[in-house]
């Protein structure tokens, strides 16, 4: 049995404008201690997903299907009840740490509070494991960095400090969002090989959200790929970096620098922009970018294997091969 298991989730958000489909029949599963890479671009559906699994989703938002934590359904939850599940056995590190950290509180009392409250430590016991935490974040001087408050803090120090935060009970569940954005290249590099320690060591399952495709590479055991709220693509990291089969992940693949290329200077980008999310298109979303579409694409494509653990929404049997680069 998965850790996770989530079936046809749907989130929409009622304004004035209409109904907005964020997230539009997605289903996966997790397995204990394996890191899944959700990556796309900013509006498909990534952050909306994992705020529906947590339960927090914005008083106009409503998530439909089915989100099942060890065979718990937590849609629906009450919010008592999601408290007891969220922190210690579900963490979420926010793309935002400035905004998720208490203004009012030091950042000692808010890292002890997870674990006098979630692990029913001592204040003296939790005091010790939250400096030990910073310490493996690579903050400098933790005792002092305890006694401070958010606002006397950089961005990319409060990341580091959401992130210790949300490693502290060493949860079932790490939902990260963009957790290394604010951060420079070689406290990343840490972060990330914490974050593949903790997975190894503890059997911590993550739902890394993410851009850098070099992250997912390096981190993730499969990946996900969205567009428009639904998935394209799904596979094993090596398969989709090798053989993508999903025009949209190709577009992807190809918009990253790369020195071996010729013309590396040179950034591909996707042409035209993702869909209004008022109005969904019937067929396949990406069809309107897309340089292969068809007739077929009029209907939407079902999600279907074309591999071992591999499956793309797409009606090309196979993608055509890119022509050599000049």
């Amino acid at each position: 049995m998965a850790l996770l298991e989530v079936r046809d989730l749907s989130v929409s958000f009622s304004t004035p404008d209409g109904v907005v489909h964020a997230v539009n029949g997605l289903s996966f599963d997790l397995e204990p201690g394996e890191t899944l890479g959700l990556v796309g671009e900013s509006g498909s559906g990534k952050t909306q997903t994992a705020l529906a699994l947590m339960g927090l989703l914005a008083d106009n938002g409503r998530a439909s299907g089915s989100v099942k934590f060890r065979d718990q359904e937590l849609l629906g939850m009450s919010s008592r009840e999601l408290t007891r599940v969220r922190g210690s056995k579900i963490s979420m590190i926010f793309q935002d740490p400035i905004s998720s950290l208490n203004p009012y509180l030091s950042i000692g009392d808010q890292l002890i509070e997870v674990l006098t409250h979630h692990r029913s430590l001592k204040r003296k016991a939790a005091r010790e494991r939250a400096v030990e935490m910073l310490e493996r974040v690579r903050i400098g001087d933790p005792l002092a960095r305890m006694r401070q408050f958010p606002h006397e803090l950089s961005g990319g120090m409060c990341q580091r400090i959401m992130i210790a935060m949300g490693l502290l009970c060493q949860p079932d569940l790490l939902i990260a969002d963009e957790p290394t954005t604010a951060l420079d290249v070689t406290v990343q590099s840490q972060i990330n090989a914490l974050m593949g320690e903790l997975s190894e060591k503890s059997s911590t399952a993550i739902l890394l959200i993410t851009h850098d495709l070099g992250v997912v590479a390096g981190l993730c055991d499969r990946v996900m790929v969205m567009y428009a709220g639904q998935e394209m693509e799904m596979a094993p990291v090596v398969t989709l970096f090798a053989e993508p089969a999903h025009p949209y992940t190709e577009g992807l693949l190809n918009s990253v620098p790369r020195l071996d290329r010729a013309r590396s200077g040179i950034l591909n980008a996707i042409p035209g922009n993702p869909p209004n999310l008022l109005q969904v298109p019937a067929g396949c979303p990406f069809s309107a970018r897309c340089r292969h579409a068809w007739e077929a694409c009029r209907e939407r494509p079902a999600f279907a294997e074309v591999g071992p653990d591999h499956y793309k929404r797409c009606h090309l049997e196979r993608l055509p091969e890119a022509p050599p680069e000049t």
